[in-house]
């Protein structure tokens, strides 16, 4: 564990018009969160994209043809290389705004959960099996928690 304050440089660019997405000062905060403990300094770019461009990058990517809520693409530095650039984050809005309704959470609630989810597997954590799975949860609803967001696995 890493003590202290998380220096977070967070750039965050709109690929839609950003009416109903929240700040880059929240998103700043939110990886921020993520980071707290675990890491001294990250630069994150996150992209805020819409259904056409989330689901060219998820097919790109990782051969699903299908917009997904969140992608995260950790950064690969050169051997040697000490730079703290964490990776990127896709989140695509249109995803976000119908799994938020559908799940009876708020908008604000549900980007939080997503950019800590994202932001953590930047870090390394992954939920490939059941085990990883809880104990990402797990960090996952005490932060949001530490944020004022409810448990973001119980859906209304």
């Amino acid at each position: 564990m890493t003590r202290g304050p998380v220096q977070c440089d967070v750039g965050v660019s709109y690929g839609l018009s950003r009416k109903c997405i929240p700040a880059p000062a929240s998103f700043k905060r939110w990886a921020e969160a993520a980071c707290q403990g675990r890491i001294k300094r990250a630069d994150i770019a996150i992209r805020i994209v819409d259904a056409p461009e989330g689901r060219r990058l998820n097919h790109h990517y990782r051969g699903k043809d299908y917009a997904t809520n969140v992608l995260s693409f950790p950064a690969k530095l050169p051997e040697g290389v000490k730079l703290p650039v964490l990776g990127d984050l896709v989140i695509c809005a249109p995803v976000v705004a119908k799994e938020a309704a559908d799940q009876g959470k708020s908008l604000a609630a549900h980007y939080a959960h997503l950019t800590i989810h994202g932001v953590l597997h930047l870090l390394g954590l992954d939920h490939e099996n059941p085990r990883e799975a809880e104990a990402m949860e797990a960090i996952e609803r005490g932060l949001l928690a530490d944020l004022g967001f409810s448990d973001p696995y119980l859906v209304n």
